[in-house]
């Protein structure tokens, strides 16, 4: 294969693509590829991926689906994040009763 032209399909395949972080969906491979893989590439991974012909682009709606799949991931794993950094303070019944008689006579000390 003549190298100048595989990187030249590279190059053109990469501008006829609009997205800077385009949705690829992946093929089943003869090595053993796993086909229907959705995943996010920065755009020149993209061509080189389209033009050996181990992936295609994404259609709008799997598109879509991939980034709301992704952002509920992400909301969930900040919020389990956010429940390890959850503090804790221990009060004595003394302080308590103390606290609860501040605030019921409206007092900061």
């Amino acid at each position: 294969m003549d190298l100048r032209v595989y990187y030249q399909k590279i190059r053109d395949a990469e501008a006829r693509i609009t997205d800077e972080f385009p949705v690829v969906v992946s093929k089943e491979t003869a090595d053993g590829g796993k086909g229907g893989t959705r995943t996010e590439v920065p755009r020149r991974i993209a061509a080189k991926l389209l033009v050996e012909g181990i992936a295609e682009l994404a259609q709008p709606e799997e598109v879509a689906q991939f980034r709301a799949a992704h952002a509920e991931a992400r909301r969930v794993a900040e919020q389990t994040a956010a429940a390890t950094r959850l503090q804790v303070t221990v009060l004595s019944a003394n302080d308590l009763e103390t606290l609860k008689g501040k605030m019921q006579r409206g007092t900061k000390e």
